[in-house]
């Protein structure tokens, strides 16, 4: 009856529209669909429906204005959405089409933009609008992809563009007010106000919300960014009010595993991609029940006796005694049971097998694994060719003494082929993984906490086949006696058996531990996820979604702000994942914080950052300028083809849009975004002289370049390779808790005679374990709609041909060259791609698949 009511008014009411119109079809996902937790959603909404509370559209014109309405483009009249009622919704897609009629209007026009009204209970997702039939344009399409709220949420009312593009100084006459406004809109005011989810505000704060002085002293950390002591890009600023122990730091959500955290609604997960997060992340709560993990293992509760043991995780799990379940179900809500724990007699914590340990249980711990990870691994970004030798420091030696290594020729010379040191050095065939400056300064205090860890330099040799062979590793303690003093150093050789070989066993766990916890502060954390959130503000706060850059850079942008929230919330965090599970523990984010120092932005670059690290030389004769030290350098050579056709596909679009200097020189919205990116998102960098002046179509194509690059590619190449070499601990352990044994002691005695068991001992330990490779399982996931790199979610993102088919180019660009790493992979001859462990390199791979699957590139970092 409620629903032939409406569809009779709906039915009368297109009866009497005029003849000439054009019709427009709206593609939106209902709030009852994508929040299961609101039942009321749908019958409140067509209860608004029924009593004329609907929702209505206007067409804005783009060629003629409204001389009473500030000259801002004409504005139709309000029609309105068709058979909201007696629309179903699919319930796997969730999406609806709706219609909406428009009597055409001579005095609007050609529609540039439409004002849209919810007048309904609750929000919904607006997917697109597409009119049909237009006089002398045919169909025009708007991509809208945002959350519209009930419009008294609203101050302005929303309003969205059509797929057309254009800078600033081009914008059509009638849409140019509505384009600024749209930007203040976005930027919002400046004030103590607490930000609610309807907001659409982007601003900028500190990482003052890590830590939580209201719990203790112990769970104070210092704020990063904004000060010289510790620099730190910008996030994104909620508003929440002080703690009440501390005025300058922000409160934190009640509870800790909330996922209400502020960021600008349309940052925040897709329906599909948060219900893959939920279930993969809900893992992470074994912390929760540490205790109830604890009497599931044997009289040494907090250690594997042997690798077999480490094995049974993914070789038929851990079984659950009928005495815990209660446990755990008192920790777990109900609904999640089944898609974390099995419990139904079944295994329970039973993980998948991680690549690395898949066709061969051993390679892991072979001398060319452990240098071959160094170019093919999760961390292949911190590898450098040997400039000097002995290596030296850049610490200030005022403050640390004597940094020098200890490494001296005799350690290494007998295994270099013949050569001599100088003559490895000067046919670039030494390499380094240096992990020394970047530890010694916090060793210290990090080895104060449980961690009992070294610094490290690991030297490397190119042998003839193209492998790397590690020759010496040196382990460095701050001198006991003060900084000043310099460095306690002890250099380990390679050796295949004895105590010897288990003493390098050893020595390359340091090495994996320091270069774990690196990766993950670091490389992943600090140079993608951190570095990134500032561009993703500063291009919504003055770019508009008309002008060419937004919409290049805006699918890099994915929901990032999201997962770096709750990053914030429930890893980074004082007392969070993170901190449980790497070595540097509560100073892991003060540590990354003192590494931002040397993060220059045109270093991100791949050439440049090779060139740097002394992996390449230029070289003029080649195509590309650029020559690998290591030819078979599988992240350097698959990044270099990934990051070439980024940098073509930039460089057609943006010479679409800017056809000389001048063009970029004279954009007032770029120049505002590159100001503002300097002076406020990386504000603690603003007087570098290295910053590009965005002067230049050059240095714009050059900075879209690395953006993307970072935001993509970089990022996959540093993450999604986490549960594939790292989900099994051993092979890279994140925490030592204890120093080297010591001939004389019992420690060193119970060595000879069991290696494996003190290997175990010394790292990560079992609760650390689980919840490291639950972590690190979430990571590496792909959800189950991931955009990757070449695709968009929509074909018409925009209006102009030339970008389309340079788009399309860039498409089938990077299909060849996944064809490229399938054959290289193939290839016999290039040793570093597969290895001993029978594991091709992949994560370059630009498409990819949901799950665990160790390839794809996605357009963002999206987890």
């Amino acid at each position: 009856m409620f629903q032939n009511i409406v569809k009779g008014l709906t039915s009368h009411e297109n009866k009497n529209k005029s003849d000439h119109m054009i019709r427009g079809k709206v593609v939106l996902m209902k709030k009852n669909v994508l929040d299961f937790n609101d039942l009321s959603a749908s019958f409140l909404d067509d209860l608004h429906e029924f009593v004329g509370k609907r929702v209505s559209l206007q067409l804005v014109s783009a060629v003629k204005v409204d001389p009473g309405n500030d000259m801002k483009g004409k504005v139709g009249k309000a029609e309105y959405l068709e058979d909201w009622i007696t629309t179903s919704t699919p319930l796997i897609a969730g999406e609806s089409t709706f219609s909406v009629t428009f009597d055409w209007d001579e005095d609007i026009g050609t529609p540039g933009a439409f004002i849209i009204k919810n007048n309904h209970h609750s929000e919904f997702y607006l997917k697109s609008f597409t009119l049909e039939n237009v006089p002398s344009q045919g169909v025009i399409h708007f991509i809208c992809n945002s959350w519209v709220y009930p419009a008294h949420k609203y101050e302005k009312d929303r309003i969205f563009f059509s797929n057309r593009t254009y800078i600033l100084s081009e914008t059509p006459k009638p849409l140019l007010e509505y384009r600024k406004e749209e930007l203040e809109s976005l930027r919002g005011i400046r004030n103590n106000q607490q930000l609610q989810e309807w907001d659409r505000v982007y601003d900028y704060a500190n990482y003052n919300d890590l830590g939580d002085p209201d719990k203790g002293p112990q769970y104070a950390r210092p704020i990063l960014g904004g000060s010289s002591q510790y620099p730190y890009p910008r996030r994104g600023r909620t508003s929440r009010p002080p703690t009440k122990s501390d005025a300058n730091s922000e409160s934190r959500l009640n509870l800790a595993m909330s996922l209400d955290i502020y960021v600008p609604r349309d940052e925040r997960f897709g329906h599909l991609k948060l219900t893959d997060f939920l279930a993969y992340s809900l893992k992470a709560v074994v912390q929760v029940i540490k205790p109830e993990l604890e009497s599931l293992f044997d009289n040494t509760p907090n250690e594997f006796d042997t690798l077999e043991d480490v094995l049974k995780l993914y070789e038929g799990g851990i079984k659950v005694p009928q005495g815990l379940v209660k446990g755990i179900r008192d920790n777990i809500p109900a609904k999640m049971l089944k898609q974390i724990f099995r419990i139904d007699g079944e295994n329970f914590l039973k993980y998948p097998v991680p690549q690395v340990i898949k066709e061969d249980k051993s390679a892991w711990r072979t001398d060319e694994e452990f240098a071959r990870e160094m170019l093919a691994g999760v961390n292949p970004v911190i590898i450098c060719c040997l400039q000097e030798f002995p290596p030296t420091s850049k610490l200030d030696p005022t403050v640390y003494g004597d940094q020098s290594s200890k490494i001296r020729k005799e350690h290494i010379e007998s295994n270099l082929d013949g050569l001599t040191v100088e003559e490895a050095i000067t046919q670039k065939k030494l390499f380094i993984l240096d992990h020394h400056d970047a530890l010694i300064p916090y060793l210290r205090r990090i080895n104060s906490t449980s961690t009992k860890t070294y610094a490290s330099r690991t030297i490397l040799f190119l042998q003839n086949n193209g492998t790397l062979k590690p020759l010496a590793i040196e382990l460095s303690l701050p001198h006991p006696e003060g900084d000043k003093y310099g460095a306690i150093s002890k250099v380990y050789m390679s050796a295949e058996d004895g105590v010897e070989n288990s003493i390098w066993q050893l020595a390359k766990a340091y090495v994996a531990v320091n270069d774990s916890g690196y990766h993950q502060l670091i490389s992943h954390w600090l140079h993608t996820h951190a570095t990134i959130e500032p561009f993703i503000i500063s291009v919504n706060r003055q770019l508009s979604v008309l002008h060419p850059i937004h919409k290049l850079l805006h699918p890099h942008f994915r929901d990032t702000m999201n997962i770096n929230a709750l990053a914030r919330q429930i890893l980074i965090n004082a007392g969070g994942i993170l901190e449980a599970t790497v070595f540097p523990s509560k100073y892991s984010m003060e540590m990354s914080s003192i590494l931002y120092k040397d993060w220059v932005f045109p270093e991100q670059a791949l050439p440049v950052d090779l060139v740097k690290r002394g992996m390449a030389i230029e070289d003029s004769t080649l195509p590309r300028g650029l020559r690998l030290l290591i030819n078979d350098y599988p992240y350097a050579v698959d990044g270099l083809e990934i990051w070439f056709a980024i940098k073509t596909w930039v460089q057609d679009y943006c010479s679409f849009y800017y056809k000389n200097d001048d063009t970029v020189k004279k954009d007032e919205e770029l120049q505002s975004w590159w100001k503002e990116l300097r002076e406020e998102g990386h504000g603690d960098k603003k007087d570098e002289p290295w910053w590009p002046k965005m002067q230049t179509l050059e240095e714009l194509i050059e900075s879209c370049t690395i953006i993307i690059w970072i935001a993509s590619a970089l990022h996959a190449a540093v993450n999604f390779g986490q549960y594939p070499y790292a989900g099994y601990l051993p092979n890279r352990p994140t925490i030592s808790r204890r120093f080297m044994p010591e001939i004389g002691t019992a420690e060193y005695d119970e060595l000879v005679s069991n290696p494996d068991k003190v290997f175990l001992k010394t790292i990560t330990a079992q609760l650390q374990t689980l919840i490291g490779i639950s972590l690190i399982e979430i990571l590496s996931t792909h959800s189950s709609d991931e955009v990757y790199l070449g695709q968009r979610d929509t074909v018409h993102w925009t209006y102009d041909a030339e970008p389309l088919e340079a788009f399309e180019r860039f498409g089938k660009k990077l299909r060849e060259i996944e064809g490229k790493i399938v054959a290289m992979n193939d290839d016999v001859r290039l040793k570093n791609r597969v290895g001993v462990v029978k594991m091709p390199y992949t994560l370059l791979y630009p498409t990819g698949e949901s799950g665990l699957a160790g390839t794809g590139i996605p357009n963002s970092v999206s987890i």
